[in-house]
């Protein structure tokens, strides 16, 4: 028996509610911006919709969503006006940080934007979203090696771009105290 519109509304509705944020994290990390992430996960989640009734199950909806999201927002970046960002006033700029984690997250997050979009996704999705190889390569849309090599080539520009003079700090609830 075939599901009934109804049905897949409600399904899709139910998938929506309950892993949006998740999708948003994701999306957030590979664009790097609130609003752009935001508007990731609406197109993301429309080609999902459209394509809801094909999905065979349901439980594969995040993984093709996820898929849907890497190659969206590698297409945006190939746009030539993606690059182009109006801003009212412009940024003061920083000053030296007293928290060490604001500075080491900083400089983490700066370098991941610096990277090309398909470093970024697969870095994002394989240590981030903790992704099999097998599983990044189908939400990217590519090979399992390509996964493999955009990865390390992005962790490698990650450690050549933050020096051996950043020192990673434990979370505060594993701080060692003397």
């Amino acid at each position: 028996m075939a599901p009934t519109p109804r049905r897949d509304t409600e399904e899709f509705c139910d998938f929506v509610t309950s892993r949006s944020a998740a999708l948003f994290r994701v999306a957030y990390l590979i664009v790097g911006e609130y609003q752009l992430a935001q508007d990731l996960v609406q197109e993301s989640l429309e080609k999902t919709y459209v394509a809801w009734p094909r999905l065979r199950e349901v439980a594969n909806a995040e993984a093709y969503t996820r898929r849907v999201i890497a190659t969206t927002a590698t297409s945006w970046r190939r746009r030539r006006s993606f690059h182009e960002r109006p801003v009212e006033y412009l940024p003061e700029p920083a000053g030296e940080d007293p928290a060490a984690g604001v500075v080491v997250h900083d400089a983490l997050w700066a370098a991941l934007l610096a990277l090309p979009p398909r470093q970024r996704a697969a870095i994002v999705l394989r240590h981030y979203v903790d992704l099999s190889e097998a599983e990044t390569a189908a939400a990217m849309g590519c090979s399992v090696g390509a996964v493999k090599s955009s990865a390390s080539t992005g962790l490698q520009k990650l450690r050549a771009r933050i020096g051996p003079d950043l020192v990673l700090l434990p979370p505060d609830d594993q701080a060692v105290t003397p």
